[in-house]
């Protein structure tokens, strides 16, 4: 099925803007794209589809980067083209589990050991899951999600190779680790995700693929020079965000990763690992008052007095639950480039 015309009339309402080098599509036609191309890299329809539906998702919230043009990195990193096995349970008790990857895209290694953090939660009332021998796992609120709609608190953090620079380091030593924590409410689920890093790979890797230059300030090339040019980034590395406080964040990130195994693929501290922890509110408020206490709490913030010109107080995640509804009617917007460069897959 063909992309979606731009449309002619209301352009100006559109929540992204069409320009003549992007192209509209609605969620089922970026989807038929998806996973077309997702199966051109050896997944089968079962995978393509848990990693593809991650990435309609991430475009419907608002991360372009994270929808389909993260096709393009799978398809260009080394460990694609390398052997894959079944994900598989190396270590399990009651409350957690430890999961190889089996070197499959953490869209479906890290989805699979979600799902085994929820049912796990629901029986013992908390559980921890690691997943290691794996990569590229998407946005950690796609996860987190998935455990606050079944009535769970979430907490994903993952640690990855490095990209980024210790504060005065001139080499990357740290991953981008992003961290996220999700809550149920009476009102549908609340959730915080943040990267540890001023940028996320997968910005850089768009930036790069559309020659686009970054911000000053952020980058620097393979000899520590600061650079604009993401494709010299790419080869050096990034600063954290917020400094220090980012600094210290990825270092916490790195560290839970080994928990998670990550060591147990190539034994090297500084690689890619999964930790998820889910929780039932009923271990702590058997009550079942927890979800009911979360909306209200939502309710009080949005509440506060306003500063003139403030039309609304957000809480984390609601701009993007918001937007993916949008999104869903008016469809998604992607880089002309990336739609020809995922068809020519």
């Amino acid at each position: 099925m063909p992309p979606t015309e731009t449309p002619n009339t209301g352009a100006n309402d559109l929540l992204d803007a069409d320009t003549p080098d992007t192209v509209r599509m609605s969620p089922a036609e970026a989807t038929e794209l998806g996973m077309r191309a997702v199966m051109r890299t050896g997944y089968s329809t079962e995978d393509a589809k848990i990693i593809v539906d991650q990435m309609i998702e991430n475009g419907l919230c608002g991360y372009r980067f994270a929808s389909l043009p993260r096709i393009l990195a799978i398809a260009n990193d080394v460990k694609t083209r390398n052997p894959r096995t079944p994900v598989k349970v190396v270590h399990e008790t009651p409350l957690s589990a430890l999961l190889d990857g089996g070197n499959n895209v953490g869209y479906v290694s890290v989805y699979h050991g979600t799902r085994l953090a929820i049912d796990k939660a629901k029986k013992s009332g908390i559980a921890s899951v690691g997943v290691y021998n794996s990569y590229f796992s998407g946005r950690n609120a796609y996860f987190v999600e998935m455990m606050a709609r079944e009535g769970l608190v979430g907490i994903h953090i993952a640690s990855a190779s490095p990209r980024v620079l210790p504060i005065g380091g001139k080499r990357p030593a740290l991953g981008t680790n992003p961290i996220c924590v999700g809550f149920p409410s009476d009102n549908g689920p609340v959730v915080f995700d943040m990267g540890t890093a001023s940028m996320m790979v997968g910005e850089v890797m768009l930036a790069a693929h559309l020659g686009h230059q970054l911000p000053e300030g952020l980058g620097f090339d393979a000899d520590g020079n600061a650079s604009r040019d993401p494709n010299e980034v790419l080869k050096g590395g990034w600063v954290p965000f917020g400094g220090h406080r980012g600094y210290g964040l990825a270092f916490v990130g790195q560290a839970l990763g080994l928990l998670a195994g990550a060591a147990l693929t190539r034994g090297q501290v500084q690689d890619y690992g999964f930790l998820l922890i889910a929780i039932d509110p009923k271990l702590m408020l058997p009550g079942g008052e927890f979800t009911s206490q979360m909306a209200e709490l939502v309710q009080k913030v949005k509440a506060t007095p306003r500063r003139p010109g403030v039309d609304e107080i957000r809480i984390p995640s609601e701009r993007a639950f918001r937007e993916r509804e949008r999104r869903r009617k008016e469809g998604l917007v992607f880089d002309r480039k990336v739609v020809e460069s995922l068809r020519a897959l």
